[in-house]
């Protein structure tokens, strides 16, 4: 009992450190086009990052073998995430009139949201089986959640301009990873297969690539600043390490 209420804890911590992303919006607002350009290039290269040499990697384990089928299967779900995700976006652009940084904001919402329920399933898991590793893999999860965190603080509160909206909105995304955990212990801790997962992180591959490409980076290069590209690459590094070192 006291490994599954410390595998919560794990978990919600994680996902907490979300909430530590809204810290730009405290900047002085005479950066804000610096701030919005850097941050949005920073998250899409993050997500880019998570997407090709994580997410879809780890799919393909679930699915045990690499052949023909299993590489179909892995693309076939991440192009209906990229098409969930496209569908998303027309559906705002009806809602959301002449905002698109809103729009980037809330689409980064529902992605990340669908991001971080596996993310907190697989991390309660993992720290129910084996302590050390839940351990392990919730500090990378940690440190690669803040820039998501960044990724919808910015456009939230730069579109709104409202604190109080910007921190909502990424609790929210936060704590979907212990909502992940919740789900896992009542639902799936003793159903969950290696397909399901694979599929989930598929399709969450497919909508982080959609949005990226599609909403943060050509958000960011409206700016037309080197700020974009200064982005990307350090978003990319810092992931690539914490691959490498925590092997997420």
């Amino acid at each position: 009992m006291n490994n599954i209420i410390t595998s919560f804890i794990i978990t919600f911590l994680a996902g907490l450190s979300t909430i530590i992303g809204i810290i730009p919006i405290f900047f002085n607002n005479k950066y804000k086009e610096k701030i919005i350009c850097f941050s949005l290039a920073f998250s899409s290269s993050i997500m880019i990052t998570i997407s090709i040499l994580s997410l879809i990697p780890e799919a393909m384990n679930y699915l045990n073998s690499l052949n023909i089928i299993n590489i179909l299967i892995t693309l076939i779900f991440i192009n209906i995430g990229i098409i969930i995700s496209t569908y998303i976006d027309k559906k705002l652009d009806k809602r959301i009139n002449n905002n698109s940084l809103l729009k980037v904001g809330i689409v980064g919402l529902i992605a990340i949201i669908l991001h971080n329920i596996p993310e907190g399933i697989t991390t309660f898991i993992t720290s129910s089986n084996n302590l050390k590793i839940g351990l392990t893999l919730s500090i990378a999860i940690a440190l690669h959640n803040i820039p998501e965190g960044i990724s919808i603080a910015i456009p939230i509160y730069y579109s709104t301009n409202s604190y109080k909206k910007a921190l909502l909105y990424t609790s929210i995304s936060g704590f979907s990873e212990f909502f992940g955990a919740v789900f896992a212990f009542i639902f799936l801790k003793n159903i969950i297969n290696n397909y399901l997962m694979a599929i989930i992180l598929s399709i969450t591959a497919g909508i982080m690539i959609q949005i990226s490409f599609f909403e943060l980076l050509p958000t960011s290069l409206k700016y037309k600043s080197k700020l974009t590209y200064i982005g990307l690459l350090l978003g990319f590094i810092i992931m690539y390490i914490c691959i490498i070192i925590f092997r997420i």
